[in-house]
């Protein structure tokens, strides 16, 4: 096994121009009397307003500097009461570019960076941004994302360090197969850029942004220092984070193409995918970068979202496996594929890597982080979907609790189709598009 190269309401940030200041809306848990919101008003020195939105609702004025989020806590205590929440005013959809300022010192250096979430090259995580902020459902916040790999820098313990990045990131249930123990520590990096990618802390002034800023993350190390895992340790891996309430499971890593040529070769990974598959997990996982027309194990397993790479010219990455059964590409980073005909190919220019918060040496100094410019790959393009997934997830346009299958159905609709046949051997259906893919109708 290889590697691939602020107020708070019901606990989830709300912007403070999201909501009417000074009014609160009180839903009773019958048609309110005028005595029960009387002694309401004279308690909180508030007063109703009206006419009422609704029936068994009712509008009340707080009085001069009270605190809306204050008042809702009181209120939600009250007898009689059965929601309070704010008058949240609604906002026309439209891309949101958080601070983060990369390697900058300038508010918004990371898109000098981060040019695969962009648009028309990325995957236009502003749009998507935005379409979940006029939902009132910022990034990814309630979803579970599983990154299994070769751990994550999630927090202090003897020689390791946390990411400076990761001070706004939840992080839930880790667990490490390799160590056998709770502390799925990274000793490579790798496993820190993919879980960086899901869930960087976003808009806090500092280093990258995360597609799915808000996600939970579970880092489960299934992989070593050099980047090597065994099928056991890594469908062990799959049923753990099924087991401890993941909703989403990338793996960001490959078998052979020569070596493990059907799924009968790995039947422990293959089985615990459909374990994940029929509890409604989505798994996602990379094409591999082997340059063969032919998708590795265990993205070419059923039931998983297969992924490519693409790069800043949004043609397919010289690296990528393709091949019948890809789902959808992602930027990974790295130089063209020679692709004849296909006029955003150039095969002999310079193109970025991916960049995100990493280690810079795990060996020697695990409490050093930068940005190294060594991170290319399918590795790269699979969190990517991931997170786009738990975007979905999150924003609801698809109902409380999709199915795998409608996430996916979801992703290749809404994806920017890139070569002659939708889908085709080297972009499946095309280019993930967050944006489109948590547009409501």
């Amino acid at each position: 096994m290889a590697l691939l190269a602020g107020d708070t309401i019901g606990g989830g940030t709300a912007l403070a121009a999201d909501y009417v200041p000074g009014v609160v809306i009180v839903g009773y848990s019958s048609q309110p009397a005028q005595q029960i919101t009387a002694a309401i008003a004279m308690r909180m020195g508030a007063r109703a307003v009206g006419p009422p939105p609704a029936a068994h609702e009712q509008l009340l004025r707080l009085a001069p500097g009270q605190s809306v989020i204050g008042a809702i806590a009181r209120l939600r205590r009250e007898p009689g009461v059965a929601f309070a929440v704010p008058d949240f005013i609604a906002h026309a959809a439209g891309p949101w570019y958080p601070n983060d300022r990369g390697s900058s010192h300038r508010a918004r250096g990371w898109e000098a960076m981060q040019w695969n979430f962009l648009p028309a090259a990325g995957v236009n995580a502003p749009g998507a941004w935005g379409n979940l902020l006029a939902d009132h459902r910022p990034g990814g916040r309630g979803v579970v994302v599983a990154v299994l790999d070769t751990g994550v820098a999630y927090r202090d313990w003897h020689q390791f360090r946390k990411s400076p990045d990761f001070g706004g990131t939840r992080f839930v249930a880790p667990y490490d197969f390799i160590e056998g123990n709770r502390f799925p520590l990274d000793r490579n990096g790798h496993g820190t850029v993919v879980a960086g990618v899901v869930a960087e802390a976003t808009n806090n002034g500092f280093g990258l942004t995360g597609l799915a800023y808000g996600a939970a993350v579970m880092p489960v190390r299934v992989l070593d220092d050099a980047g090597d895992g065994d099928e056991v340790t890594i469908a062990r891996g799959i049923r753990y984070a099924v087991a401890h309430g993941a909703q989403v499971i990338n793996l960001s890593l490959e078998f052979s193409p020569d070596e493990v040529t059907s799924g009968a070769a790995i039947p422990d990974i293959v089985n615990a995918i459909s374990f994940a598959h029929t509890r409604g997990v989505v798994v996602v996982a990379s094409a591999g970068n082997d340059r063969t027309n032919e998708l590795a194990y265990p993205a070419r397993a059923p039931a998983v979202i297969s992924v490519g790479a693409t790069t800043r010219d949004r043609c397919l990455a010289q690296y990528s496996n393709g091949g019948a059964g890809l789902d959808l590409v992602a930027p990974g980073g790295g130089p063209d594929a020679y692709m004849p005909g296909d006029h955003d190919c150039h095969p002999n220019r310079s193109l970025p890597p991916v960049y995100q918060l990493t280690l810079l040496d795990p060996q020697l100094h695990p409490d050093e982080f930068g940005y190294p410019g060594i991170y290319i790959g399918t590795s790269m393009s699979s969190p990517e979907v991931a997170a786009a997934a738990a975007l979905v997830i999150a924003s609801r346009v698809l109902g409380p609790h999709p199915t795998p299958d409608q996430i996916l159905q979801r992703l290749e609709q809404t994806a920017e189709p890139l070569g002659d046949t939708i889908p085709n051997e080297s972009y499946g259906y095309g280019l993930l598009d967050a944006a489109a893919a948590t547009a409501r109708p």
